[in-house]
């Protein structure tokens, strides 16, 4: 039995009529691998059955406070009616890439039954070559970049042969919180309120020239400072760029639709880029969504003559490491992460200085965060009271849509799998994480994952805002080849496209590379 925290009770604030404030991904899959060649509803619920015990967020249901006074527990319930959270679906002809982004985005757009464990699946049947996808999401609330990799990991397996897993112990009964319990919770919460707010308030002052909105007011780095010199902390401040974001198409109030857009480029031409100009492959990452976006901004005319800024995810924990967010099956529900800001060099005209440009953004924004306290998202959640922060937050959201985002939009980057996973004996060929759009963080999120060498991108848009993003896909495309046509003018650069042979042996070169991503990343998450 917990409390959500009051970053995780945000995000479950945050929703409304036009804001669903859950992740997803979509698993493009290849069923002839399966001992019986397919993939249907019924084996996945067989492996659910299986290995629910795995992943706790899928099990978890909330428990609110009367009246909303306090923020909601969670409450384990080990007989999930799994039929209610699993759909099965078929694509009308020719099942291709836009009638499957179709769909998804069908089914991104409606929000979570919150009087059920907050999740659903849906598999979906007729894509082109005979695959399949299963589309999963889940409530932000619950899980975050560390434990929804978790909960992936639980289902699938190293090999079509889908590994043995023991039944776990009978769990212990799980009774709700009772009325009087929570009130007198609520109670002493709201005693404790305001010292909460003030220590909150002292530790966001200390970075506030790096939250999005107030970085702007006049004097935020010398409020910072002395924040800092109060506390007893001398370490100088990394300098950092301007973080006021521009107005653009991407930002004002949106509407309930979403589209999707999938694709995907291969992960060896980010490294060989990366390698060619001595950077990290989110350095690349980022110049890839830089650049798409400048090339969207200009076939509508709509650049700015100033950066973009974009929120990026970090992830305070690592997978295994432990927490008092643990709960008894070792699993974790909630969230732990806070965010970088970081203009993205869309004015930036030459691909190759906006390469420059991005990593150097890039550098300065982690050597920030580096000396930041890393819980300024948290603080900020913790200064409002629940019950005033579920009727304020949709308002203030939308009202920050309508006055001037802090934000320009949320870009993430997952590190995932090198070897190919297979989900009931199929092999997943690709996996597109999707994220979430706000009046306040923009009506366009870009989210990829790593996996079996390719880059996985997921794009989620307001058509409201951005009425074709398919188009995005091709911009990310254009902007790889944009890079790649840069590696002719480097003398140490590969050949591209891999004509030239590596130095090292494979697995050599293989472990290098994922020492060098490792140094490099701070694990990045959808948000």
């Amino acid at each position: 039995m917990r409390q959500l925290t009051a970053l995780d009770a945000q995000f479950l604030s945050v929703e409304s009529a036009t804001t669903a404030a859950h992740v997803a991904g979509v698993a493009i899959l290849d069923p002839s691998t399966s001992p019986s060649g397919a993939l249907n509803r019924e084996a996945l619920l067989a492996l659910l059955r299986e290995r629910l015990h795995l992943a706790p967020p899928l099990r978890m249901r909330l428990a609110d406070v009367p009246f909303g006074l306090d923020r909601p527990y969670w409450l384990d319930d080990p007989d999930v009616d799994l039929g209610a959270h699993v759909h099965e679906a078929t694509l009308p002809a020719p099942g291709g890439e836009r009638e499957l982004a179709a769909y998804v985005a069908g089914v991104h757009a409606r929000r979570l039954d919150r009087g059920r464990p907050l999740w659903e699946a849906h598999l979906i049947h007729g894509l082109e070559g005979g695959r399949c996808a299963l589309y999963t999401k889940v409530h932000h609330c619950a899980i975050d970049g560390v434990s929804g990799s978790e909960i992936l990991t639980a289902l699938l397996d190293p090999s079509p042969q889908p590994r043995r897993v023991e039944a776990p112990p009978a769990p212990a009964p799980s009774q709700p919180p009772g009325l009087l319990a929570m009130l007198a919770g609520a109670i002493t919460r709201s005693i404790v309120q305001p010292v909460e707010t003030l220590c909150s308030l002292a530790r966001a002052a200390a970075d506030l020239d790096t939250i999005p909105v107030v970085a702007a007011l006049p004097d935020a780095r010398l409020v910072a400072q002395a924040a800092r010199a109060l506390a007893g902390d001398a370490r100088p401040l990394p300098e950092t760029p301007p973080l006021v974001a521009p107005r653009t198409p991407f930002n004002g109030p949106i509407s309930g639709e979403r589209e999707v857009a999938l694709g995907s480029v291969p992960l060896a031409e980010v490294r060989r880029v990366a390698r060619a100009f001595g950077m990290g492959p989110n350095d690349v990452v980022m110049t890839l969504c830089a650049s798409a976006l400048r090339r969207w901004l200009l076939a509508h005319d709509a650049l700015p003559d100033r950066p973009l800024v974009a929120a990026v995810p970090v992830a305070l924990r690592s997978a295994g490491a432990g927490g008092s967010s643990r709960d008894a099956a070792g699993g974790r529900v909630g969230n732990r992460i806070s965010a970088m800001i970081t203009p993205l060099a869309t004015d930036v005209a030459s691909p190759r200085e906006r390469l420059s440009a991005v990593r150097s953004a890039l550098a300065t924004a982690k050597r920030r965060f580096a000396v930041s306290h890393r819980t300024w998202l948290d603080d900020v959640c913790a200064m409002v009271p629940n019950a005033f922060a579920a009727l304020a937050t949709p308002v203030v959201f939308r009202l920050a849509g309508v006055a001037g985002a802090g934000v320009n939009l949320i870009v993430s980057n997952v590190p995932g799998p090198r070897l190919p996973l297979y989900l009931c004996g199929a092999r997943m060929l690709a996996y597109h994480p999707l994220s979430v759009v706000t009046d306040a963080t923009g009506g366009i999120s870009i989210t990829c994952a790593s996996y079996d060498g390719r880059l996985d991108f997921g794009v989620v848009a307001c058509p409201a805002r951005l009425p074709d993003v398919q188009s995005m896909i091709g911009h990310l495309r254009e902007a790889m080849d944009e890079l790649l046509a840069l590696l002719g003018d480097s003398p140490d650069a590969p050949a591209p496209h891999g004509d030239a042979p590596l130095v090292r042996p494979q697995e050599e070169q293989a472990e290098r590379e994922e020492r060098e991503e490792r140094a490099e990343r701070q694990e990045m998450v959808p948000a």
